[in-house]
């Protein structure tokens, strides 16, 4: 079948873009291209274009792999987004990608995209553990492979890091404005935490720099929300029912989508904002509720869930005694959050439901479980530290703890096993090798490097409770564990 690409009249099943794409030049380079730009800063980039117009079509980077940009290329950039929910199922072809470029053969050229006078903006999904900052610190991780690489052949980089830097270099040689560094991660105060990592980076090279970038260069931070799930079969074949060609870079998601943003764009932005797009001065509170009640009940149903045979979000959601736990998990994080204008914590876990339990969004535990020690920190950690500060129970905390703990052993009750699929996965596996009873365990895990905060080790009973639900998963079993656990949960 024909490819999908700038040259065919899309099926009436389908919305075309509402501007013509070719006419639009481009003013973003975004620094990883995986299925979450595609359905989120992409999609409010073409609303954007189609409202306002404006030379801001986006040039994608996939910093490693070569496989998205055969996707697109013959596509002339083109994708399929699918949006499916309860009221059915909605498609666009999304047309603000203007090209995209493999950090595998290409680094020349995303180098000269990025040095480029049009780009005003540079935006990155590239998940926490492909930025090589280290989280103890702030700064750049030396023996990270890619950063450790680019500090030694800073002229052709090929991490985030070195990219950046590089292209600032590049661009205040020639006394080009700096562009904004866009961070769209789910990771806590992104903007800064990306700040830290390029001027650490930057002063490794040359300290003249670095000033220059903490001075002159604006890290935004952001917040992010929209559940994109793994592509499978039924995506690309519904993209070619819907646009009449073959689709080999269509994805799904689900109709929810929210995007806040700290207003900090001294080159300029698109318009995102009349697609939704909220511009605030402090993202902070917002970032804090997402993280704390989406992502930190994400977290613990994708290991409990995945522990007890729920392949999907939404299976998880039919189980009773999984549902009483997220839904107390959703309560505990609200608690820990300060007041929001114009935002109930208490509705906003009820959306949150309703979003978990989307029988058309196919989102996979197993795929939510992956980064483990990159997420806990924010998602569980720190709410549990603010939790015992303001008198309230650790307990919700304790069990997504000890459930991601179970989880580190890479086997189910039933003997299969599986890959952690985690930066810390060899230094887990070696703490664990031979370890089969829940102290020994707990004590493995705690000490691993720049993960458990010394005040939470330190409060009174915490290592007990995570000690005694690990117990209980060991003992009787992962479904009985979570069984007993729900019968002792909070309604």
């Amino acid at each position: 079948m024909d490819r999908l690409n700038a040259s065919r009249t899309l099926s009436d099943k389908v919305k075309a873009p509402g501007y013509t794409p070719a006419e639009h030049g481009t003013g973003i380079v975004h620094l990883g291209l995986g299925a979450f730009l595609r359905a989120h800063l992409a999609a409010y980039t073409d609303a954007a274009l189609a409202a306002s117009g404006g030379d801001w079509r986006i040039v994608g980077v996939s910093l490693r792999s070569t496989a998205p940009v055969e996707e697109l290329e013959p596509q002339d950039g083109l994708y399929t987004l699918i949006e499916r929910g309860p009221a059915g199922t909605n498609a666009r072809v999304i047309g603000a990608l203007s090209g995209a470029l493999s950090g595998a053969n290409q680094r020349a050229e995303i180098l000269e995209a990025m040095a480029d006078p049009a780009t005003r903006i540079v935006s990155l999904t590239v998940t926490e553990k492909g930025y090589g900052i280290d989280r103890a610190t702030g700064g750049a991780d030396p023996s990270f492979p890619a950063v450790a690489e680019d500090l030694a052949n800073p002229i052709a980089p090929g991490g985030v890091l070195g990219l950046i830097v590089r292209a600032l270099e590049l661009r205040r040689a020639a006394g080009i404005a700096p562009f904004t560094v866009l961070c769209c991660d789910n990771l806590p105060e992104n903007g800064a935490f990306l700040q830290a990592g390029v001027v650490d980076f930057a002063k490794r090279r040359d300290p003249d720099l670095a000033d220059w970038i903490a001075q002159s260069v604006a890290f935004p931070s952001t917040m992010v929300d929209r559940i994109t799930p793994a592509r499978t079969d039924r995506t690309l074949a519904d993209a070619t029912a819907l646009t009449g060609f073959a689709d080999a870079a269509a994805i799904e998601t689900e109709p929810f989508t929210q995007w806040v943003i700290e207003d900090r764009f001294p080159s300029g932005r698109p318009d995102w904002d009349v697609a939704g797009a909220i511009f605030v001065e402090d993202v902070a509170p917002y970032e804090h509720m997402k993280l704390r009640m989406l992502n930190g009940t994400h977290s613990m149903l994708a290991y409990a869930g995945f522990l007890s045979g729920h392949r999907y979000v939404r299976d998880t959601m039919a189980d009773p005694a999984m549902r009483r736990l997220i839904k107390r998990h959703l309560a505990a994080a609200a608690a820990t959050l300060t007041p929001l204008p114009g935002i109930d914590f208490s509705t906003y876990a009820e959306e949150l439901c309703a979003r978990f339990t989307n029988l058309e969004i196919a989102h996979e535990t197993y795929q939510i479980a992956m980064d483990g020690t990159q997420k806990l920190p924010q998602r569980i950690l720190r709410p549990a530290l603010d939790a015992h500060a303001e008198g309230q129970s650790l307990r919700p905390f304790a069990f997504a703890t000890a459930a991601w703990m179970r989880y580190c052993l890479g086997r189910k009750d039933d003997g299969t096993t599986y890959a952690l699929r985690d930066p810390m996965e060899g230094e887990i596996s070696s703490r664990l090798e031979g370890l089969t009873d829940d102290v020994g365990i707990v004590e493995a895990l705690c000490e691993l490097p720049g993960l458990f905060p010394d005040a939470l080790l330190a409060i009174p009973g915490w290592k007990a409770a995570v000690t005694e639900i690990l117990a209980g998963f060991l003992q009787n079993g992962d479904v009985a564990a979570i069984r007993s656990e729900a019968e002792t949960a909070e309604a």
